[in-house]
């Protein structure tokens, strides 16, 4: 029999759906299926966080949905709690997002108006220069943002290891814009313009 209202106790939030849920089974337990769980995240998350978790499922180690599942998810979940959040969600996930801080960024800039940069994709460096993948990558106008993480600053060997290797980036001919947690939305914003604008990108 279905209960008249969600289950609500000490911890615990519960939601209400028409549509069968898929689930599946882990370490011997059921629990939700993970793209039915990023559907049902839509009544309760903000654009970003939920871009960001359609992000997460689409990172090809994880294996746990594809553009197309996704797709399908979201025609499915149509006049459900959260339907039009999520479909402006799904349509600002990408594959190759490594964190939810370079989603929160992509994200950003979209905002303010500059193109949509590529998400985790290898550089034009060199031959015999190692290959470097950027966070977010403007290739027609060699911009780089890159997101500088807290373990960037506190791991000695990942810092040396950035350093050389954006240093090869600018050796190189691209622009580097460095963002850090601490970074004000406003310095990224007339940082990123400048990069873009000294390459021949007008809005």
């Amino acid at each position: 029999m279905t209960p008249l209202r969600a289950i609500r106790t000490r911890g615990i939030i519960g939601h209400c759906t028409e549509i069968r849920p898929r689930v599946r089974l882990l370490a011997g337990m059921p629990v939700l299926d993970p793209i039915a769980t990023w559907c049902q995240l839509a009544a309760v998350l903000g654009r970003d966080d939920l871009v960001a978790a359609g992000d997460h499922l689409l990172r090809a180690e994880f294996a746990l949905a594809d553009a197309s599942a996704l797709a399908d998810a979201v025609a499915e979940h149509a006049g459900q709690r959260g339907a039009r959040g999520l479909r402006e969600a799904a349509a600002l996930v990408r594959p190759r997002v490594e964190s939810r801080r370079e989603t929160h960024l992509r994200l950003f800039l979209l905002d303010c108006g500059f193109p949509e940069p590529e998400s985790n994709v290898y550089l034009s460096l060199p031959v015999g220069k190692p290959r470097v993948r950027g966070d977010l990558v403007y290739i027609k106008y060699r911009v780089l943002v890159e997101y500088d993480g807290e373990q960037h600053r506190l791991d000695d060997v990942q810092f040396n290891r950035d350093a050389e290797r954006l240093y090869d980036v600018r050796a190189a001919g691209w622009l580097v814009v460095t963002v850090r947690k601490g970074s004000s939305r406003e310095w990224v914003r007339t940082a990123v313009d400048e990069a873009l604008r000294s390459r021949g990108w007008f809005p």
